[in-house]
């Protein structure tokens, strides 16, 4: 039987960079399971379609997503981009690991993700 998943890698890769802001699109490949050249297509629709903003830190990009933007599907009231990451993502913990980040280092691990595949 072939995988599949209740969330579009587009959705998917909005929770990765809900979990890490400053995450590379090698580690939303990773992460994924999907190339590294499809995690550049979907950021750059999702940027394109204002759903994220793209900003260079040096030399590495920063994305902040624009949690006020509709979902874009017509199933009852129209749900905002932030209600939905709120369901998908803790955001307490989102905050705490950002600052955990900061002190060690710490990248976003494949398994926050890829074990919702299962």
């Amino acid at each position: 039987m072939a995988e599949w998943s209740f969330l579009t890698n587009h959705a998917r890769v909005l929770v990765c960079i809900a979990h890490d802001p400053g995450v590379r699109l090698r580690d939303i490949a990773t992460t994924l399971g999907i190339t590294e050249r499809s995690a550049y297509g979907i950021v750059t629709e999702l940027t394109a379609a204002g759903y994220v903003m793209k900003e260079k830190d040096g030399r590495r990009n920063r994305y902040q997503i624009q949690a006020h933007m509709p979902v874009g599907e017509a199933i009852g009231r129209e749900r905002t981009i932030g209600e939905v990451l709120d369901l998908l993502v803790d955001t307490n913990a989102r905050r705490r690991g950002r600052t955990k980040a900061r002190v060690r280092g710490s990248r976003l691990g494949p398994t926050s993700i890829a074990s919702s595949r299962r």
